[in-house]
C-alpha cells in the first residue's frame, strides 16, 4: 500500500513548493489551467502538442473510438477489482467506529479523513509494456503528492525498448566526434539477491554514464553476471541439503551443474529484475554471463596459451585447503583471524566449539635412549605427520643429537631424523622444532632442504586417513584433544600456554583451513605483474583513491604465483588432459604427462608428438579454474575477444572501472595483467574504488547478521514482519536466524519505509567520498525522499503557472532585461553547471550531489521560486514574462541536471515541460547536460543579492528571536551607496523573502541616525536590519533573560580556563583534545559578549 508519509503536501490540501504555499491564484488563471487541463490528456503541458490541438480531448475520442483489446479489457477489470477492495476497506473501518462524545467523534473524523487522503490504493499502470507513458495530471489522487511508485512506473521499459542506452556510432561505425565512454559492469554473482553494496557501485556507474551520454558521448555500459563457482556451488549445495537432504555426490555431477544451472537462470533474473528497477541505463542486448560460449571460448584460448608459453605449469605443492568444500583456494580467498590467546571457535562439522590459540609442549623419545627432546605445537594433531625435528646447528643443547633419530610413539616404526638448520630460533620455545612437511608451509622447505618425508595424515574432508595410524577416520579436531590425553599417558605431555596466533580461515564456509600437498595448475606472476606494476606506475591507469593506488603497488611488488585448480563441478573445466600410458605409472602430479587443446583433438595431436610409439588415452582434469581466471577476462571478452568485433575495435580498452577496494587484487590486478597479456593494451584508464557499505553500527554486511539490505526494500518499503520472512526463505542456519532477527528488530522496529529508487540512489551517491567506509542508515535515505517531494512540488508549482499557450525561447539568451534575482538564478545555474562537471569528471561524488542540492533546494526552491511569486502575482506583462522564461530555463537545467542521479523523477517531470521550438530530444535520457555559460556568470548580481538574501534573513531572525509575528516594523541602514542603491532597488524582493510578519520596511537614507525603540541585526560592514520592538516586549524581563544566560556563560568560562590552566591537564590529555577544549572556551566567550551587547541594547531602549 502507497501512503504519502515523507510528503509535505497531503492529498486535497493545495499544493506549492515545500517553502510555502503559493499566493492566492486568480479566477482567471484558475479557469484557464482547469481548461488547458480539460484539453489535454496529460494535463497541461504535453511535448508536440499546441494548446488548441484535439490530440487526447473528448471530442478526438468521439471521432475515432477504439475497440478495446482482451488485455486492456482484462487490466480494467483487475484495476476495477482492486478499488472495489479498497473502498470496501474504508466503509469496514468507517463502520467499525465506536460510539464518542461530539469532541472525539469530531476528532477522529478529521483523523479518519486525513489517513484516508493519505492511503492510496495499490498504483495500476495503464501504460502498455515498453509504450511511452502515459502522463496522468496532477489532479490525479497518485500524482497529487510525490509518489515514487507511480512516478518510476513505465519508463524504464521504454527506455529500453527504444533503444537509448544503446552506444551511438557515426554513419561510418566509429565513435562520435565527443568520443566514447565504456563501463563493463563488475558482475554479481549469482549466488542471490542483490544488496547494497551492488547498489552503491551501480549508482555510481550509472551517474558517470548517464552524465557522459548527456554529453554526447558513444557511451556503453555492459552488464553481466559471474557465475561464481565456489559461492554459488557452496549456496546450491547447502539448498539440495536443507530441501532434499542430498549432496551433489547423491545427483552425480551433470544432474547436479544441471541443477545449478536451473537455479543461476532463476537468480539471475531476478538480478536483472533489480538493476533494471534501480534504473541502470545498461545496453541490455550486449548481455554477458562468464559462463557463456563466448566466454567459454575466450577462457579455453587464454589457458592453452599460456600453458603453451610455460606460464601455467603443473606443481604438486602445499596448497590452502577447504575441508567443508573440498576444494583448494587461493591465499586472497583466506581470511586470517588474529587471537591474542585461548579461544573457542565454531568450526563447520563440530557441534562443539574448537580450542585455538594455544601451544602443547611435549616430548620425543630418542632412539635406543632414555634421553627425550621437547617441542611445542599450535596443532597438536599434526604430530601424526611429523617426519623429523630441527635444530639451530649453534646450539649448544642439541648439537649432540644432531643425526640421531627421535621414536613416534603413535605411529610404529617411524622414526624422526634431528637435523641442523639455521631457520630455527635458538631462543624461541624449546629451541627444536617438530617437521610437518606435507602440513605447514615452513616445514614444507626444510623437508625439502633436508630430504624428509612427505607424509599426508589427512583425507580431503578433514579426517584422519591410514598415515595417521590407530587414528584413522577420526575428525582432525577431534584427534587435537584424544592425542593429548595419549600423550599424557606415555608420559610424554608437557604443558600447554596460551599462544597468540593467526587462524585461517576460508572466507566463504568459515571452516579452519589445511594446508594439504595437492597436484595443481599454477600460474607464474612475476613477469606479469612487473607489466601491471608499471602501467599503474607510469600513470597510465590511475587508482581512485590515491590509498587504493598505493596498496595496489605494494601487492603487485610482491606476487605470489596463483594456484588456479578449484576441485569444483560448477565453473570452466580446465582444457588439460592427461595421457595414461598402457603399462606405465601414471603420476598424475607430473606435467609433462599433460597437454592443453581447445579441444580434445588438439590436445592429442600434442600428446601424440610428445609420445611417439606410445599407447595412451587421454583423461580430462576434473578440476575447474578459479572464478577469478575467467572473471579476468571480463573487459574484453565482453566485447568479443578472443574474436575481433567491432566493439572491440572501437570500445576497447574501456574508460573506468567502478568497483570495491575489498577485489582490488582479486579481480582488478588480474585483468590488468591478462589484458596487457592477452591483447596489448590496458583494459581501462581507471579505476574507481568506492567504500564498502557497513551496517549503522560499523559492521559488514553479513546474511547471518541480518543486516545485508535488499535495495527493492529500500525502494518499496517492507514491514519487519516481512523482513524476518525473508530470513527463513534464506540458507541460514535456525541459529543465524535468530541472531539476524535479533538486529532487524533493533535497527527496523517499524520496518524500512518506502523511499524510491531515485532517493536511494542520490543517498549513495552522496555518500561516496572515496574515503572511509559507509556507515548505512535508512533514515538518511527516506530524507532524500522529502527532497524529490522538494523537486516535485517546484516543478508543480512552476508549471502551474505557465499557461497554456506558454512556448519557451528557442535557446536562453540574456535580453538585458532581467531583475536581479532573475541574473542571481541565472548565474547560481551556470556556476552550478560549472562545478558539478568539474566535480563529476573528477570523481568527487559527494561534492556533486552537493552542488545540485544546493542549487534545488537553497538556491531554486526557498530562494528564486518565493521571490518570482510577487512578481508573478503584481509585476508588468513584460516582468512576469522575463520572470516565466527564466523559471523555465532554472526548473529545465536544475531537471537535467540532477539526471544522472534521479532518471525516474527527472523524465516524469522533464516529459510534462513544454520543449523549446525545434526541440526534437525525446528523452530527458538523451538531453544535452548543463554546462558553464559565460554570458550568466555574473558575480556582481551574486554579491548584490547575496546582501538582499542576508538583509532578509537579519529580518526573520530577530522576528523570531522577539516572537514578533505581525506587525513588524523593519529599517534597513545602509553603510555605502552601492549597498543602498541595491536595496532600494530590490525593496519588492526584500518584502517578499522576509516574510507575512513584516507590515512594513522602510530603506534609510545613507546619513539616518539609528532608529529609536529597535534591537539590531548586523548584516555586514555594508548594511544592519533594525526591528522596532519598544512596546512589544517588556524589556525588563528581556533584560533579564540576557543576564541569567550571560551569568550562565561566565561560569562556563571560568571552569573552561580552569581546566586548561591546569598543568596535570596539559601534561595528560593529547593536544588534539585540549584543541577541543580551547574551541568550547573560545564559544563561549563570543556567547558572553552577544549577552552583553543584547543587554546594552535594552538599557539604551529604556532611555529611548
Amino acid at each position: 500500500m502507497a501512503t504519502n508519509a515523507a510528503s509535505y503536501n497531503p492529498i486535497g490540501e493545495e499544493t506549492g513548493p515545500v517553502s510555502g504555499n503559493p499566493p492566492p491564484v486568480s479566477s482567471e488563471v484558475k479557469a484557464a489551467v482547469a481548461e488547458s487541463a480539460k484539453s489535454s490528456a496529460t494535463g497541461s503541458h504535453v511535448p508536440g502538442q499546441d494548446a488548441g490541438s484535439k490530440v487526447g480531448t473528448a471530442d478526438a475520442a468521439e471521432g475515432e473510438k477504439k475497440v478495446k483489446t482482451e488485455k486492456e479489457l482484462e487490466r480494467e477489470r483487475k484495476k476495477a477489482e482492486k478499488q472495489a477492495k479498497f473502498d470496501q476497506k474504508k466503509a469496514k473501518a468507517a463502520t467499525a467506529a465506536p460510539a464518542t462524545s461530539s469532541k472525539s467523534k469530531e476528532k477522529k473524523a478529521k483523523a479518519e479523513k486525513k489517513a484516508e487522503e493519505d492511503i492510496l490504493p495499490a498504483y495500476m499502470e495503464d501504460t502498455p509494456a515498453g509504450e511511452k507513458k502515459i502522463i496522468k495530471p496532477f489532479e490525479d489522487p497518485q500524482y497529487k503528492a510525490y509518489n515514487p511508485i507511480a512516478v518510476e512506473s513505465a519508463w524504464y521499459a521504454w527506455w529500453e525498448k527504444e533503444g537509448f542506452f544503446k552506444p551511438e556510432f557515426t554513419t561510418d561505425g566509429k565513435v562520435r566526434p565527443e568520443g566514447s565512454f565504456v563501463i563493463v559492469e563488475p558482475p554479481p554473482n549469482v549466488t542471490g539477491n542483490l544488496h547494497m553494496g551492488h547498489a552503491l557501485g551501480n549508482a555510481l556507474q550509472d551517474v558517470m554514464i548517464r552524465w557522459n551520454r548527456m554529453h554526447g558521448k558513444t557511451t556503453l555500459w555492459l552488464p553481466g553476471c559471474d557465475h561464481a563457482g565456489i559461492s554459488t556451488q557452496s549456496v546450491v549445495e547447502n539448498m539440495l541439503w536443507r530441501r532434499q537432504e542430498k549432496t551433489r555426490h547423491d545427483l552425480g555431477r551433470e544432474k547436479f551443474v544441471e541443477t545449478v544451472w536451473d537455479w543461476k537462470n532463476e537468480y539471475h533474473h531476478k538480478i536483472n529484475t533489480v538493476l533494471r528497477r534501480m534504473g541502470g541505463s545498461f545496453d541490455w542486448t550486449r548481455e554477458a554471463f562468464t559462463m557463456d560460449d563466448n566466454f567459454a571460448a575466450a577462457v579455453t584460448e587464454t589457458f592453452v596459451k599460456l600453458h603453451d608459453e610455460g606460464i601455467i605449469y603443473r606443481a604438486n605443492r602445499l596448497v590452502n585447503w577447504c575441508t567443508k568444500l573440498n576444494t583448494a583456494l587461493s591465499n586472497l580467498e583466506v581470511v586470517n583471524k588474529e587471537l591474542a590467546g585461548r579461544t573457542l571457535l565454531d568450526v563447520p562439522g563440530y557441534d562443539k566449539k574448537v580450542e585455538f590459540g594455544i601451544i602443547v609442549h611435549f616430548q620425543y623419545q630418542l632412539e635406543g635412549s632414555e634421553e627425550k627432546i621437547e617441542v611445542a605445537t599450535t596443532r597438536p594433531e599434526t604430530m601424526l605427520g611429523d617426519t623429523g625435528i630441527a635444530v639451530h646447528p649453534d646450539d649448544e643443547r642439541y648439537k649432540h643429537l644432531v643425526g640421531k633419530k627421535a621414536v613416534h610413539p603413535f605411529i610404529e616404526g617411524r622414526l624422526l631424523p634431528i637435523v641442523a638448520d639455521t631457520y630455527v630460533a635458538m631462543d624461541f620455545g624449546t629451541g627444536a622444532v617438530k617437521i610437518t612437511p606435507a602440513h605447514d608451509p615452513n616445514d614444507f622447505a626444510l623437508g625439502q632442504r633436508h630430504n624428509l618425508e612427505f607424509i599426508n595424515i589427512l583425507t580431503d574432508d578433514g579426517k584422519m586417513n591410514e598415515n595417521a595410524g590407530s587414528y584413522v577416520g577420526q575428525k582432525r579436531f577431534d584427534v587435537r584433544y584424544t592425542i593429548q590425553e595419549d600423550l599424557k599417558k606415555a608420559d610424554l605431555y608437557v604443558d600447554k600456554k596460551d599462544n597468540p596466533m593467526t587462524v585461517p580461515l576460508c572466507d566463504k564456509s568459515k571452516d579452519v583451513i589445511e594446508p594439504l600437498m595437492k597436484p595443481q595448475w599454477w600460474m607464474k606472476m612475476k613477469d606479469m605483474s612487473e607489466d601491471a606494476l608499471k602501467v599503474v606506475t607510469s600513470g597510465e591507469i590511475k587508482i581512485l583513491p590515491e590509498t587504493a593506488e598505493k596498496s595496489y603497488i605494494r601487492w603487485m611488488s610482491n606476487v605470489n604465483d596463483w594456484c588456479l585448480s578449484r576441485q569444483l563441478w560448477w565453473g570452466h573445466q580446465a582444457p588439460m588432459y592427461f595421457a595414461q600410458i598402457y603399462g606405465e605409472e601414471n603420476d598424475e602430479a607430473d606435467g609433462a604427462r599433460w597437454f592443453a587443446g581447445r579441444t580434445q583433438e588438439e590436445a592429442e595431436i600434442k600428446a601424440r608428438k610428445a609420445l611417439p610409439g606410445k599407447n595412451f588415452t587421454l583423461k580430462r582434469d576434473e578440476d575447474v579454474l578459479d572464478t577469478w581466471f575467467s572473471s579476468g577476462l571480463w573487459p574484453f571478452a565482453t566485447l568479443g575477444w578472443p574474436n575481433k568485433t567491432h566493439d572491440l575495435e572501437t570500445l576497447f580498452p574501456t574508460s573506468v572501472l567502478e568497483t570495491g577496494w575489498d577485489i582490488l587484487f582479486f579481480w582488478i590486478a588480474r585483468m590488468i595483467m591478462f589484458s596487457i597479456k592477452l591483447t596489448g593494451k590496458v583494459p581501462f584508464t581507471e579505476v574507481y574504488c568506492h567504500s564498502l557499505i557497513r551496517d549503522s553500527e560499523g559492521r559488514k554486511m553479513s546474511k547471518s547478521l541480518g543486516n545485508v539490505i535488499d535495495p527493492q526494500d529500500v525502494i518499496e518499503g517492507i514491514a519487519l514482519s516481512d523482513l524476518h520472512k525473508k530470513l527463513a526463505l534464506g540458507n541460514l542456519a535456525p541459529a543465524e536466524i535468530e541472531k539476524a532477527t535479533k538486529y532487524q528488530k533493533s535497527a527496523f522496529p517499524d520496518g524500512i519505509p518506502q523511499c524510491g529508487t531515485d532517493a536511494l540512489r542520490f543517498a549513495l551517491v552522496s555518500y561516496t567520498t572515496g574515503g572511509g567506509d559507509i556507515a548505512f542508515d535508512v533514515r538518511v535515505i527516506h530524507g532524500y525522499r522529502k527532497f524529490c517531494n522538494k523537486i516535485y512540488q517546484a516543478t508543480k508549482y512552476v508549471l502551474g503557472k505557465l499557461d497554456a499557450d506558454f512556448v519557451p525561447e528557442k535557446t536562453y539568451k540574456l535580453t538585458g532585461e532581467e531583475s536581479l534575482s532573475e541574473q542571481w538564478i541565472l548565474h547560481k545555474l551556470t556556476i552550478a553547471a560549472r562545478d558539478i562537471n568539474q566535480a563529476i569528471g573528477d570523481r568527487e561524488f559527494m561534492k556533486s550531489t552537493n552542488i545540485v542540492y544546493q542549487y534545488w533546494y537553497n538556491n531554486l526552491c526557498d530562494v528564486y521560486i518565493e521571490n518570482s511569486k510577487a512578481i508573478l502575482q503584481d509585476g508588468t506583462p513584460e516582468e512576469k514574462r522575463s520572470a516565466l522564461n527564466t523559471l523555465y530555463t532554472a526548473l529545465e537545467g536544475g531537471l537535467t541536471m540532477i539526471h544522472p542521479y534521479m532518471p525516474f523523477l527527472t523524465e516524469e517531470l522533464w516529459q510534462r515541460l513544454p520543449r523549446r521550438p525545434e526541440d526534437k530530444t525525446p528523452s530527458i535520457v538523451l538531453a544535452r547536460y548543463p554546462v558553464y555559460d559565460a554570458s550568466l556568470d555574473n558575480p556582481a548580481a551574486e554579491e548584490a543579492y547575496e546582501l538582499v538574501l542576508n538583509i532578509s534573513r537579519g529580518i526573520r531572525s530577530l522576528m523570531a528571536e522577539y516572537s514578533i509575528k505581525d506587525e513588524g516594523q523593519v529599517f534597513i541602514q545602509t553603510n555605502d551607496p552601492i549597498a543602498h542603491s541595491t536595496a532600494t532597488l530590490q525593496h519588492q524582493s526584500l518584502t517578499s523573502l522576509s516574510g507575512k510578519g513584516v507590515s512594513s520596511l522602510q530603506i534609510l537614507p545613507l546619513s539616518s541616525p539609528r532608529p529609536a525603540g529597535c534591537v539590531v541585526f548586523s548584516v555586514s560592514s555594508a548594511a544592519a536590519v533594525f526591528l522596532h520592538v519598544k512596546g512589544r516586549v517588556d524589556i525588563d524581563v528581556e533584560i533579564s533573560k540576557a543576564a541569567k544566560k550571560l551569568e550562565k556563560a561566565k561560569t562556563g568560562i571560568e571552569r573552561q580556563r580552569k581546566i586548561l590552566n591546569d598543568e596535570g591537564y596539559k601534561e595528560k590529555v593529547s593536544v588534539e583534545l585540549q584543541e577541543v577544549e580551547k574551541k568550547k572556551l573560545v564559544d563561549l566567550e563570543v556567547e558572553a559578549k552577544a549577552f552583553e551587547e543584547t543587554i546594552g541594547q535594552f538599557e539604551r531602549l529604556k532611555l529611548e
